[in-house]
Order: structure tokens, then C-alpha cells, then sequence
């Protein structure tokens, strides 16, 4: 087995399926089905999953609802929503799961706290971490690493509609080109957008791969874990 911790990044606009809106169940069933075969390999998982499909603290900015700072608080909601429905998911595949988030909600979750986290992941459960990092101005990209450092993950993976990281949008310029690995200092010197720019000096300085790979292509997931080359892996 390549990995033994890994933090799945996942995002909340993929939770919408082909709605325009909300949550798909289908897309939910595939979900669980997928993270269930990894989890049957005895991996230990733990998942940072976006609210974009309900919420984004940019769009109340845009349109004149609140300031930033609200804005980003409601999004952090929006991902707890998420993860409640995820972890209904999990669970109802058999899996023992835990969600901790970053406010406070105790009738829904435990607080986040690092050594609680690492312990429910040492007993085989899958671990949700919802409401961001709890503080506005930041991206939930950026709540992955952080908490993939906080646990001692070995690996970030973002799970995507695409199957890695492309010289451009490959879904607007059929041109693009698909990059097997890239380093670091390669995402940064040619401005490629993998994950906020935070995400990414975080795990560079904390020496902890990325790998962005196409999470609705059946067997991906199990297929990386084990050590195949999906995706693309951004390393040092």
C-alpha cells in the first residue's frame, strides 16, 4: 500500500451532479462506494468537503449581501451541510464515522481537535472535517492542507471532474496538455490553478504530495491508494 493516511479534498460543486442546485444522491451513493473500497484496504481516510453547491462566500459579497467576512461564515455552514450528508452516506455502507468541525455545533458534531482526530482515524474511522478552518478568508483548499499537516497525512488528494492538472482548462481548450508530475515551484511559476496558493505552501512546506485525479471515474480512488499512477501528482 503507497498510502496509509490520506486527506480526500473533495469539492461541493461535484455534489450537484447534473442539478443545478443542492446535493445528488447519486453522485452521494458514488461517493461512499468509492471511499468504502479504500476503506476495506484498512487506509485510513479523513475528508475536507467544499459548500459551493449551496454556498459561496464570494457570491454574498458579489451581490451585495454581506462583507466577506459573513460571507465566508455561511460557506463554512454550507460545507457542514455537506458533510452531514456525506457522513449519512458512509454510514449507511457500514462505515464508523466521525464529524468534527471547526465551530462549535454540538448537537451535529464534535469539535475539531488534532489528537481526537488522529485517534478515531487509528481506530478505522472515517474522519469528515466540516466548517473550513473556522476562520474567514480562508479556502477550503486551504482547511486540506491544513488539516493534512495536522494529522500527519501522507498524501493530499483533490478529487475532481478532471483527470489531473492541464496546461489550461482542458474543458475550454481541447489543446491542453495533461501533466503526468509536476514540482512545486513548476504550479507557481506557471500560475496553474490546482489549489489556492495558500493549499499549496502549505503542503510544499510541510513536504506533503498533492494529487488531483478524476474522483467519478470508478476505481481511481483505490487504484492511487494502492500505488498506480493516476492523476497528477504535484510533488517537491
Amino acid at each position: 500500500m503507497k498510502y496509509q493516511r490520506v486527506l480526500l479534498k473533495l469539492s461541493g460543486e461535484a455534489l450537484m451532479g447534473e442539478q443545478n442546485y443542492g446535493i445528488d444522491p447519486n453522485v452521494l451513493e458514488q461517493y461512499a462506494r468509492e471511499i468504502q473500497t479504500v476503506v476495506d484496504l484498512g487506509v485510513q481516510v479523513a475528508i475536507v468537503i467544499g459548500g459551493g453547491n449551496i454556498f459561496r462566500g464570494v457570491q454574498g459579497v458579489a451581490g451585495g449581501l454581506v462583507d466577506r467576512a459573513q460571507g465566508d461564515y455561511m460557506g463554512m455552514l454550507a460545507t457542514v451541510i455537506n458533510a452531514m450528508a456525506l457522513q449519512g452516506a458512509l454510514e449507511n455502507h457500514g462505515m464508523k464515522t466521525r464529524l468534527l468541525s471547526a465551530i462549535k455545533m454540538e448537537q451535529i458534531c464534535e469539535p475539531f481537535i488534532r489528537r481526537r482526530a488522529i485517534r478515531h482515524l487509528e481506530k478505522g474511522r472515517v474522519v469528515i472535517f466540516g466548517a473550513g478552518t473556522g476562520n474567514p478568508f480562508f479556502t477550503t483548499d486551504t482547511a486540506a492542507s491544513l488539516r493534512a499537516v495536522e494529522i500527519e497525512a501522507n498524501v493530499v488528494l483533490k478529487g475532481t471532474r478532471v483527470d489531473g492538472i492541464y496546461t489550461s482548462d482542458p474543458e475550454k481548450n481541447p489543446e491542453a496538455e495533461r501533466f503526468d508530475s509536476i514540482s512545486f515551484s513548476q504550479v507557481y511559476q506557471q500560475g496553474l490553478s490546482v489549489m489556492d496558493l495558500t493549499a499549496i505552501t502549505l503542503c510544499q512546506e510541510n513536504k506533503i504530495p498533492i494529487v488531483v485525479f478524476d474522483m467519478n471515474r470508478k476505481g481511481n480512488f483505490r487504484a492511487l491508494v494502492e500505488g498506480e499512477r493516476v492523476g497528477t501528482l504535484v510533488h517537491l
